[in-house]
């Protein structure tokens, strides 16, 4: 039985066929911000010191890690190399 988010979805894929993809692509990119915040963390590094080792601001790196912004591949390329990872892009075709 749907509920109501399934509801929304299928109204919203109706008025826009990529709303699935891009509900996805949001998706991933949270669990990615939320992984690179877990390293930071992890490594004991403030988000004042990642923040100027990548040329950002701290404000910019809690909003990043908070998901409140659409974040630049670069800053999260930048944040992640401070960090000691890289981040691998990877085109993969769709279901559709």
């Amino acid at each position: 039985m749907p509920d109501f988010l399934d509801e929304i979805i299928q109204l919203s894929t109706e008025e826009d066929p990529l709303f699935a993809q891009k509900v996805e692509a949001a998706l991933d990119q949270r669990v990615l911000m939320r992984e690179l915040a877990s390293v930071r963390v992890a490594a004991n590094i403030s988000q004042t010191k990642l923040a100027a080792a990548a040329g950002t601001s701290q404000s910019q790196i809690a909003r990043a890690e908070s998901g409140d912004v659409d974040v630049r591949l670069s800053t999260v390329a930048r944040m992640a190399a401070v960090l000691g990872k890289r981040v691998e892009w990877t085109l993969v075709d769709t279901d559709d």
